[in-house]
């Protein structure tokens, strides 16, 4: 099955955005668990999935994809 572009250069830009954004938060969430300013490991879950979901964001901009159109489901951008 081979991936069709999905989305247009708005979407692409929207979804690279949000992809960097979240990869942020998730490393700064991750930076202040490891240097013990947040002390609970309860944050360490959250951290990895915004790390994993924005590198897939990003990665949906770079390939032009989107799962959730791909799934049939309308987005507004």
């Amino acid at each position: 099955m081979e991936m069709a572009c999905n989305i247009d250069a708005k979407g692409k830009l929207f979804r690279l955005v949000t992809g960097i954004i979240s990869c942020s938060f998730g490393m700064i969430l991750f930076i202040l668990i490891n240097s013990n300013v947040i002390t609970s490991t309860t944050y360490l879950l959250p951290a990895v999935g915004s790390i994993l979901g924005g590198l897939f964001a990003v990665w949906e901009a770079r390939a032009g994809w989107c799962l959730a159109r791909s799934l049939g489901i309308k987005t507004p951008i």
